[in-house]
């Protein structure tokens, strides 16, 4: 007998409860284990504490935000009306916020004025002088341009390229490389040449 198919005997005749029964499969499975304050049970007792009028055990079911009453937005995952986040708390979308409040990098933060240094955006000229739009942990936000000396190298593409990127030179200026090849301080130390260019004033 295999030792998933072991477990899985064991798990099936011991009279464990539901966490414990939750914390060995997510091992098996290799999966983070969510506790159980994170699941629908969490959003039935949050739901439930925050509605004076609601009974104990209800879950008020949605499949969108007009489903909810006010204070509430709805949880498509689990589709089941939940309190709306105050700043700093987890969060997927900005309704799941409270006014005021916008969905950034998975929590709760005060929104920032369309244009400005942080802001969302789309194109660059949605953002304002010496900025452009580029990516910051997965999110189109509005960046400042690069300054003279700043180091300017970007990766020719892949994941980190795709999460986090840099504005190009701010204008007048140009990404090039400073000429002094770096040398490596020990033989497993990688270090490309490439990663020593800067933003520079074009020699004429």
């Amino acid at each position: 007998m295999s030792c998933l198919s072991a477990i899985q005997s064991l798990t099936l005749r011991m009279p464990v409860n539901e966490a414990v029964q939750a914390r060995i499969w997510a091992w098996m499975l290799s999966m983070p284990y969510s506790p159980p304050e994170e699941g629908p049970m969490g959003l039935r007792e949050r739901e439930t504490e925050s509605s004076p009028n609601s009974q104990k055990g209800d879950m008020v079911a949605c499949d969108h935000d007009r489903a909810c009453g006010k204070g509430f937005s709805c949880d498509r995952h689990f589709g089941l009306c939940v309190p709306l986040r105050q700043e700093g708390k987890y969060c997927r979308r900005d309704a799941q916020c409270v006014r005021g409040l916008s969905c950034m990098y998975g929590r709760c933060i005060r929104s920032i004025p369309e244009g400005q240094e942080g802001a969302r955006c789309k194109v660059d000229k949605d953002c304002g002088a010496s900025m452009c739009c580029a990516r910051h942990h997965g999110e189109r936000v509005c960046k400042r341009r690069l300054v003279l000396g700043e180091s300017c190298f970007v990766p020719d593409g892949g994941l980190a390229f795709s999460i986090n990127q840099i504005c190009p030179c701010d204008e007048g200026l140009l990404c090039r490389g400073n000429g002094q090849p770096q040398k490596r301080e020990t033989e497993f130390v990688y270090s490309p040449d490439s990663t020593s260019w800067t933003c520079q004033v074009p020699k004429h």
